[in-house]
């Protein structure tokens, strides 16, 4: 025994029976507390009765008086329909299996404020047998704007506002084959300004972008059905135009959008003139289009067209 002692002795502080420390067990309420500080929500259903249990933050994202008891068909009411729907189809799998969930819902709350929210949700059983639903809320109303806004300045022209390049790549050009492909597809229309190098000689680049920006709002009033409107070049606009009843006026259309785009545009007291060459090609094929070949088609008659102009 006397050698078991002298080997503690010689051992590291951690080895030390006197020194080993149990770790301190966790504090609800403190937990609790950091979970409200971070707008987290914790939530209860008794999935014998649909009883719900919730913590402070559950009642404020949801626009709920505190004081009242909530009641789970009326709190389903609040979700949109496509949320809804997603839910119970999760929850009714987690139960099934036993296993939990993580979808984010849009919702309406009484005020009429709408909010998105991140649901985390486990089943736990007793006896074998699914008993109650736990799991949190979290409001990400903002995170989902700002998310919504990254996507959308992505697609977006920032000068324009119209499509950029790279999604109508990704949307027309890399897609005409998947799923993802624009349908049904009637046309593509390319647009090259013509006079637009001698606005910017003269006037500067601010004129030249005031007439891209006046441009490319024009073309999407001459062609307010169609599938994209998208700035591809520098003064290059591409349309896509859907196969419906306007495609047999696909030619005035494109007079009257040609027409409008040499109509004169004001900046700062001075009135610029441009013009705009462009080239269609037809989809052989409304839903199995080639669309690179569409956009060697047009392309080429654009070329025919500012030779000839």
């Amino acid at each position: 025994m006397g050698g078991l002692a002298h080997d503690f002795d010689r051992a590291g502080p951690d080895m030390r029976p006197e020194l080993v420390r149990s770790r301190p067990r966790p504090d609800p309420t403190r937990i609790a507390r950091s979970l409200a500080h971070a707008g987290i929500g914790v939530f209860e259903c008794d999935l014998r009765n649909d009883s719900l249990l919730w913590t402070r933050s559950v009642y404020d994202i949801f626009g709920i008086d505190r004081c009242k008891i909530p009641h789970r068909e009326e709190i389903v009411a609040l979700y949109d329909e496509p949320s809804r729907e997603m839910l119970g189809r999760l929850r009714s799998r987690a139960i099934a299996r036993r296993t939990g969930f993580t979808m984010d819902a849009r919702i309406t709350r009484p005020d009429g404020a709408e909010r998105w929210v991140q649901i985390v949700a486990k089943v736990e059983s007793e006896r074998g047998r699914p008993a109650v639903l736990v799991g949190t809320k979290l409001d990400i109303t903002r995170q989902r704007a700002e998310f919504e806004a990254l996507k959308q300045s992505a697609q977006q022209d920032g000068l324009t506002g119209l499509s950029n390049r790279a999604v109508f790549q990704q949307r027309f050009l890399d897609a005409s084959r998947s799923a993802q492909g624009v349908r049904p597809l009637g046309a593509l229309v390319l647009f090259d300004v013509d006079g637009f190098k001698q606005i910017n000689d003269r006037y500067g680049h601010a004129a030249g972008d005031a007439c891209l920006v006046q441009i490319g709002q024009r073309i999407r009033q001459s062609f307010p059905d169609a599938l994209m409107v998208a700035r591809i070049g520098g003064d290059e606009f591409a349309v896509l135009v859907p196969s419906n009843r306007n495609l047999r006026r696909l030619q005035a259309r494109i007079t009257a959008a040609t027409a409008l785009l040499r109509m004169p545009m004001a900046w700062n007291g001075h009135l610029l003139e441009a013009g705009a060459s462009h080239g269609a090609a037809l989809a052989q094929n409304a839903i199995t289009y080639d669309a690179e070949d569409m956009f060697l088609r047009a392309d080429q008659a654009l070329y025919v067209a500012k030779r000839s102009g």
